[in-house]
């Protein structure tokens, strides 16, 4: 039996040599529908890389809007995915967390454990330079977390976050969470994660970090970032704002119609609403950072505390009914955080 090792994994490679002729894509075909298409192995051109996927991550909030059909129809070519198959909003093969091991391309990287933005499907090609090397002690499946880290690392440069701040994070899902354990990494003068949800406050408090419900919140906050994607959350986090701060926007609502409570003292108080958007670098960084480097600078910053936020596991097979489930607010679906899809290579795959 002979076994391979590569960064951050090793491979029994018994009964796995061969070369596939077919690969597996997820793809919403149409409002609440997804299905695996099984389509010829696709072939890297010069400067790309074939990538046989390990993992892949549902992001709750953006997939449930790309499943149910709720991408605005004039910002369809903004919200696409860096490396979506078809377009918005169906057929399309949407995602973008997924980690694999290089196949063909390069030699440098052929066996290594990769980071890219593409999404599920069971091989993946995108150019070398979209290919982010695992640091050598991130486990494959934290990885998936890189690209929900830098839609936390836009947020805090958009405020931006500076040390000494008062800094709220509203909302204790996955990019809440994950905004919160990077701002945690500054000395800030306070950080608390506001979340209405008993067990969910439990959660936050195991990862280190202080959850309070809207009522205990602070309120005099230089920034506030807020991820809920509710009308409530919204008003919550302007509540939460001191004179003259900032409130960084990090949902998306998609088509959906949210109230905005702006009376009251939103212009005496002379309060700020932000908006952030992962296609492009945060303005304060956008001259001296790529967006390549915003990633590569989120993959570093993840420590063990984001193993916390992996909270189940599907088979690759499982998907089109785990995506109507996650879209529709099944019931075993609502304690999820980072739901990761298991693909074939990663029965053969131990990170060590």
């Amino acid at each position: 039996m002979s076994e391979l090792r590569f960064t951050g994994v090793s491979a029994d490679v018994q009964g796995h040599g061969q070369t596939p002729e077919t690969s597996r894509q997820y793809w919403t075909e149409s409002a609440d529908t997804g299905a695996l298409r099984d389509v010829p192995l696709p072939s890297p051109r010069p400067g790309e890389l074939l990538i046989e996927t390990l993992h892949s991550g549902i992001s709750r909030g953006t997939e449930s809007l790309v499943h149910r059909g709720e991408v605005p129809a004039n910002i369809t070519e903004v919200m696409q995915a860096p490396f979506q198959l078809g377009e918005l909003p169906f057929p399309v093969s949407h995602g973008y967390l997924n980690v694999g091991v290089v196949r063909q391309g390069s030699e440098a990287l052929i066996g290594r454990t990769v980071f890219t933005l593409a999404g599920h499907r069971e091989h993946v090609v995108v150019p070398e330079s979209a290919a982010h090397v695992l640091p050598e002690d991130c486990p494959p499946q934290r990885a998936l977390l890189a690209g929900i880290g830098e839609v936390g690392l836009n947020g805090l440069w958009e405020g931006p976050v500076m040390v000494g701040d008062r800094v709220a994070v509203v909302g204790g899902g996955l990019i809440g969470l994950t905004t919160a354990l990077l701002a945690s990494k500054t000395a800030l003068q306070r950080l608390q994660v506001v979340e209405i949800d008993a067990e969910r406050r439990a959660f936050i408090e195991s990862l280190g970090l202080d959850a309070v419900t809207p009522e205990e919140a602070g309120l005099d906050n230089d920034v506030v970032l807020h991820s809920s994607a509710s009308s409530s959350g919204l008003a919550t986090a302007l509540r939460l704002a001191g004179d003259d701060a900032v409130v960084v926007e990090q949902s998306w609502y998609g088509t959906g119609d949210q109230q905005i409570p702006l009376g009251a003292d939103f212009h005496a108080r002379r309060l700020r609403i932000v908006a952030t958007q992962v296609g492009q670098v945060s303005g304060p960084r956008r001259m001296r950072r790529t967006r390549g480097q915003r990633l590569a600078t989120a993959l570093g910053l993840l420590d063990s505390r984001f193993d916390m936020l992996i909270s189940g596991h599907s088979p690759l097979a499982e998907l089109p009914a785990v995506m109507q489930d996650v879209a529709t607010g099944a019931p075993w679906t609502r304690e999820q955080i980072l739901h990761v899809i298991d693909h074939p290579l990663a029965a053969h795959y131990a990170f060590g």
